[in-house]
């Protein structure tokens, strides 16, 4: 009997654990999905000043270097979303949309645009997302939105 009330005992210790990992899940997915938007009707002016816009281009979302990106976003989508990022997608090459007529991509690619609209960096392979945090980090603004952070906190 000792052994059953130990193992209940166990149960019963580990449920608080599991149901804080469970609500720490849900808060990754619901913000990855609030940085992730369809970008086919998207225009990168419609971020100037607002936003980060890190667009991933593919010709199918089938494609493993478009699910390989998309996996890395969703992991680090809160310290993403710090940064003021918002995740731009275009799997349909055939939908020619604003972001494909700017910038232009030939199959799989990442853009990492400024605030200000301009081009951080473009990759054809896909980044992790301390590569493209770090890309954002460099950036003057970013590191006067730091500064200032750290002034009033």
């Amino acid at each position: 009997m000792t052994r059953i009330a130990a193992l209940l005992l166990a149960a019963l210790a580990a449920a608080p654990v599991a149901a804080q990992e469970a609500e720490a899940a849900q808060t990754e997915t619901e913000q990855a999905q609030s940085i992730i938007r369809d970008g086919t009707d998207a225009t990168l002016e419609e971020f100037r000043w607002v936003a980060r816009p890190v667009i991933v281009f593919a010709d199918s979302p089938a494609d493993p270097r478009f699910v390989r990106q998309m996996e890395a976003i969703r992991d680090r989508a809160e310290s993403l979303a710090d940064r003021d990022v918002v995740v731009l997608t275009d799997t349909d090459p055939a939908a020619r949309s604003d972001l494909r007529r700017e910038l232009r991509p030939r199959g799989f690619m990442l853009a990492v645009i400024a605030k200000d609209g301009t081009l951080i960096t473009r990759k054809p392979l896909p980044w992790d997302a301390e590569q493209i945090m770090r890309s954002i980090d460099k950036q003057p603004l970013r590191q006067q939105e730091v500064r200032e952070r750290a002034e009033s906190g």
